[in-house]
């Protein structure tokens, strides 16, 4: 079964892409990778006779930093960094979603995410 585009989104640990399917997901040219490859955004698994293998865990952070090569006509250079901070920041969400799911259900239950209502500073103290 071909994998449809949006299940390239929810990587299996261990599941493994190819170089040339990489570029196609991720909408980078063979040579584009190549660099990003060289500059150490990505690190090829292993090497499958003369194709490269990589990890789908790269797959979601790399497609949003080639858009964003795309969208703002950046350099690799830049999408590389761009890409490190990405999978930083996915990790770190990763840890607050395991964080927060072993939180005691009444400290889980306060916490809000997003704007939070506004409330006058003194009300209901008798303060004015």
């Amino acid at each position: 079964m071909t994998p449809q585009p949006h299940d390239w989104d929810r990587p299996e640990a261990g599941e493994m892409i190819t170089h040339a399917e990489l570029t196609q997901v991720c909408r980078l040219s063979a040579r584009e990778l190549d660099e990003l490859v060289e500059y150490g955004a990505i690190a090829p698994l292993q090497r499958q006779g003369e194709q490269l293998v990589f990890s789908r865990a790269c797959v979601t952070s790399l497609r949003i930093a080639a858009q964003l090569k795309q969208d703002y006509d950046l350099d690799l250079f830049t999408v590389a960094l761009l890409h490190e901070h990405l999978k930083r920041i996915e990790a770190l969400e990763r840890e607050v979603r395991f964080l927060r799911a072993h939180l005691p259900a009444h400290v889980a239950a306060e916490h809000r995410e997003g704007p939070q209502p506004w409330r006058e500073p003194h009300a209901g103290t008798g303060r004015h």
